[in-house]
């Protein structure tokens, strides 16, 4: 207890009533406190607190607070651990009281009914110090099976390192993929590195099949970083671990160095290796650069900008503006986004000069929204943006994207080099504007030191890297000799020093060379270990987009499909070390070192990464694809924006398709027709399976099913299984490649018919060429073809034709039909067939011809001229349907709305183009994650609007379903007609 004011004014005092109920835990603050205070007295004192706690140690639990507060008394814990009531106490706060005052191991033995214990770093090092490692499976258990937050598991591993046993080596070991254990675990490998090699190798023999972030992965990275221990404790483990470790010590077929002379100075003796190059700078003050400015937009950017919208720029009901800019509840100068709407659809005489005093502060939803108004004032907008985009920069730096301008260059520079989610912003603001941007910048890159300065200068760096040191020193001339010569200073160093950073990174310890597999060098032999670390520099130093100047000569010595071995090692390294965001520049180097290989290896990863909330890495991993650029990696990413389940990445991966297609001077589409992969089949669509002994010919019908005939040309139900005459290797790997092939083929064809009915839809259209090339030539594409109708349109005539068995083309009457050289081809709706559907239905039906998806049998529909007129669907309205009906509307390319109040969905749309959907109120809503507490859905009201969210009968409506063509309409009066067939209303 304490007295008086000071906190060594303190004395003890029996406590009079006896143990409570009340938990012991809230009482070992007191008895700690007490047992500081008696380490510090005097001997007279601590000698005269143990007299006095002698007497009042009148039952166990005083016993063992007794014990604890005077460790000393070795009688007292002797007489514990005699004592039944003591060895038998499971209350955790005394069992740690106990442990803290036990002297050896031989005790804590006598106390197995602890099994909880106070995880402190004080109790567990007092208590170690008198049990030692029996203190080890307390904490071990916890470690296992307790919650934590991240930095207490963290420490509570840590302790572990601490004691030299299998026990907390293996319960560490056992959280290997736990991102706070996994640190701790690489340290108690480096302290205890014999005791690693036996347990990681045992680990590695029980689980042999483990991925490498397993044991396996950790064995092989730790026999590379203690190498000269391997070959010494190896002769001492039994003949089951040795049987593992060795291979791994001594792997078969390495690679003798290539020597230095092959091998170019950047992997020798890069700049990062040598004292920089000094350069005294030269200061030139009292430049202004020129105060013109540009808005320079790309095509069809204006037009894209304009068409955007968000919820503050929808119109709102006006019958006079005048009035209406009056009596605005909120000005015109808000600070917030509301007055959007007004700028985007007022007069425009009338509110441009209010652009000057309105200031955002709230700048939610700013990117869609200000795009409008910046399309629609132009370089009028600039004042707004330049106050608005540095509020947020990572979202808001692309509104500066078309304006050339001395203030837009200035936040370019300082973004690229202080911001990381803008510097590939700023990068491609240069590449736009490079040329216009050099004179705007070397005022600051002259004069007086700072950050400016630093900024700018490092932007000339790089202007002079995308259009050339020339463009940077006719800019610089511009402000006179001594400018010209301060940015000739600028650039005269070596282009790989000037890209070298201020501060070098460190390869971090996964990423150590003895880790990774050899990368063979071209003219033979491999990269020694040391010019391995300067690749892996160079591949830190790369950003997105911006690889290292010296990266691209040293990957011109190396054997490709090495080096993309390498560059996967390197990142199953990376996984394996659970995704550091320093190193994902690891992530990044697969996009320049990967292969076809890689990019297969790599799409199931991106897959699952949303679900392993790593989203972001999945982005980048879309971004590594795409580097890739080969057919192969482009058929993932396509498959990715068809098929993954997690819709922003599904969206992602669908806009970096659009942009590597706009690359190739294609649409999406246009590109995903030429991604369709032939699987390697003849031209037939057939391949050959060969077992050794005997061979088989695979091929697939009209509805893509597979068949197979043996050397006679026989019809086999199915691919058999090896035999004892057949090779013992290839017909395994071959009947597997038959089970590969048909997953494939189904995949392919389910993506198709999918695409193929979505073209139908949209009327697109192929050249003869293209039609011939991708569909009628195409091995598996064909099959599909042959069961639709198409469309030719050449010279004004129109004529329907299909793809016959012998790959001709036939009219209805069976005619051979010529497709002309110049013809559009397109894939009819059935409303654009007309009169001719019975006809092309009969001739299907007489070949047995089953099509992929409805187009000859499709359901067609239209609107009563009241509906046309208007933007509502009022038969629609009012009708009860299941809840899962209209989940299933999502098959057709529907959206469900955004989670409202309670998590309910109020609303599913389907988009019918920019700025046009349309749209169903659902009176109950859908409960997200719990569909079945609203079983049916009231179809409240079915309109069109510019985009989907609550109907709103106040709100203006200009969209009109006469404004949709003909099968639009159809197709949303068919998914209407479905959905309420046999309810009620």
């Amino acid at each position: 207890m304490q007295s008086g004011p000071r906190r060594y004014d303190a004395w003890l005092e029996r406590l009079s009533r006896a143990r409570g109920t009340h938990p012991t835990e809230y009482r070992r603050q007191a008895a700690d406190r007490i047992r500081s205070l008696l380490a510090a007295a005097d001997h007279e004192t601590y000698r005269a607190t143990v007299d006095a706690l002698s007497g009042s140690r009148t039952d166990a639990h005083r016993r063992i607070i007794a014990a604890y507060l005077a460790p000393s008394e070795a009688e007292w814990v002797a007489a514990l651990c005699a004592d039944p009531e003591a060895t038998g106490e499971q209350d955790v706060a005394l069992g740690s009281l106990i442990l803290c005052a036990l002297g050896s191991p031989d005790q804590a033995a006598l106390f197995p009914r602890i099994t909880g214990f106070d995880r402190s770093p004080k109790s567990i090092a007092t208590a170690a110090e008198g049990i030692g490692t029996m203190l080890a499976p307390l904490l071990a258990e916890p470690l296992r099976t307790g919650y934590f937050y991240g930095e207490e598991r963290r420490k509570l591993a840590r302790a572990l390192v601490e004691f030299p046993t299998d026990d907390a080596f293996g319960a560490l070991l056992a959280l290997a993929d736990n991102k706070q254990v996994r640190p701790v675990l690489l340290e108690a490998m480096d302290r205890f590195p014999a005791r690693a090699l036996r347990l990681l190798a045992a680990d590695t023999r029980e689980r042999a099949d483990l991925p490498a972030a397993s044991a396996s992965g950790l064995l092989r990275t730790h026999i590379a970083r203690h190498r000269p221990l391997v070959e010494r404790v190896l002769p001492t483990l039994d003949d089951g671990l040795a049987a593992v470790v060795e291979p791994l010590l001594n792997p078969a077929g390495r690679i003798a160095d290539a020597p230095a002379d092959a091998l170019p100075t950047v992997l020798t003796a890069p700049p990062w290796t040598r004292q920089r190059t000094a350069t005294r700078p030269v200061t030139v003050t009292g430049l202004t650069p020129d105060e013109g400015k540009a808005v320079l937009w790309q095509a069809g950017e204006r037009e894209k900008w304009a068409a955007t919208s968000s919820w503050y720029t929808r119109c709102q009901a006006v019958d006079d503006w005048e009035q209406t800019l009056d009596s605005l509840r909120y000005g015109l100068d808000a600070a917030d986004l509301r007055p959007a709407w007004v700028y985007v659809h007022g007069p425009k005489e009338r509110v441009a000069p209010l652009l000057d005093s309105w200031d955002p502060t709230d700048v939610w939803e700013a990117a869609d929204t200000l795009k409008p108004v910046a399309a629609r004032f132009g370089l009028g907008a600039l004042p707004l943006l330049l106050r608005v985009a540095p509020r947020r920069p990572s979202s808001l730096a692309p509104l500066l994207m078309p304006y050339a301008d001395a203030r837009v260059a200035r936040l370019m520079a300082d973004w690229a080099v202080r911001l990381k989610s803008t510097a590939s912003v700023a990068r491609s603001w240069f590449e736009r504007h490079g040329v216009r941007a050099a004179p705007l910048l070397v005022p600051d890159a002259v004069g007086k030191a700072g950050a400016p300065r630093r900024a700018a200068e490092q932007a000339l760096l790089l202007i002079a890297g995308l259009h050339g040191d020339a463009v940077v020193r006719e800019a610089a001339e511009g402000y006179g000799g001594k400018a010209a010569d301060a940015v000739a200073g600028l650039l005269v160093a070596d282009p790989l020093e000037r890209a070298l950073p201020a501060e070098m990174p460190e390869l971090p310890q996964w990423a150590d060379p003895v880790l990774l597999p050899q990368i063979a060098v071209a003219s033979g032999g491999a990269l020694p270990a040391e010019s391995v670390r300067h690749l892996l520099t160079m591949l830190a130093l790369s950003r997105p987009g911006e690889p290292y100047p010296g990266l691209a000569e040293a990957l011109r010595v190396v054997d490709p499909a090495s080096a993309a071995a390498f560059a996967w090692a390197l990142f199953e390294q990376w996984r394996a070390a659970l995704l550091p965001a320093e190193g994902a520049w690891a992530l990044r180097a697969l996009g320049v070192l990967g292969d076809d290989g890689t990019a297969h290896r790599l799409a199931p990863v991106i897959r699952a990464w949303p679900g392993e909330n790593a989203h972001h890495r999945a982005v980048e991993g879309l971004d590594v694809l795409a580097e890739i650029g080969s057919d192969a990696a482009l058929l993932q990413l396509h498959t990715l924006a068809q098929r993954v389940r997690f819709k922003a990445l599904k969206a992602r991966a669908a806009e970096k398709i659009a942009e590597v297609a706009a690359g190739l001077g294609l649409t999406g589409e246009q590109l995903s027709d030429r991604l369709v992969p032939d699987l390697g089949l003849d031209a037939d669509g057939s391949t050959v399976v060969d077992y050794g002994s005997r061979t088989f010919t695979v091929g697939f019908d009209e509805q893509l099913r597979p068949y197979v005939r043996d050397g006679d040309g026989k019809l086999r139900k199915d691919l058999p299984k090896p035999g004892a005459r057949d090779d013992a290797e290839l017909a395994p790997a071959e009947r597997k490649r038959f089970s590969a092939l048909k997953k494939e083929v189904r995949a392919i064809a389910s993506d198709q018919v999918r695409r193929l009915e979505a073209a139908m839809l949209a009327d697109r259209s192929w050249t003869a060429r293209e039609f011939t090339e991708l569909f009628v030539g195409h091995p598996l594409v064909w099959h599909l073809a042959r069961r639709l109708v198409w469309l030719s349109e050449a010279d004004g005539v129109t004529t329907a034709f299909r793809v016959a068995d012998d790959r001709g083309l036939a009219g209805v009457g069976g005619e051979a039909f010529a497709l002309p050289e110049g013809a559009t081809v397109r894939l009819p709706h059935p409303l654009r067939l007309g009169e001719a559907v019975a006809a092309w239905a009969e001739v299907f039906a007489e070949y047995t011809i089953v099509q992929p998806f409805p187009q000859l049998g499709r359901r067609v529909c239209a609107l009563t001229e009241q509906e046309a007129a208007g933007h509502r669907l009022t038969r629609f309205e009012g009708i009860k349907v299941p809840t899962g009906k209209v989940l299933g509307l999502e098959r057709y390319g529907w959206r469900r709305g955004n989670p409202e109040d309670n998590g309910v969905e109020r609303w599913i749309s389907k988009p019918l183009g920019d700025d046009r959907h349309l749209v169903i109120a659902l009176a109950e809503g859908i409960a997200v994650g719990a569909v079945d507490v609203y079983p049916e859905q009231t179809l409240e009201t079915v309109w069109l609007d510019a985009e989907p969210s609550d109907y709103w009968p106040g709100r203006p409506h200009g969209l009109r379903f006469d404004g949709l063509d003909a099968v639009t309409a159809s197709e949303l009066l068919a998914d209407l007609t479905a959905l309420t067939e046999d309810a009620a209303s």
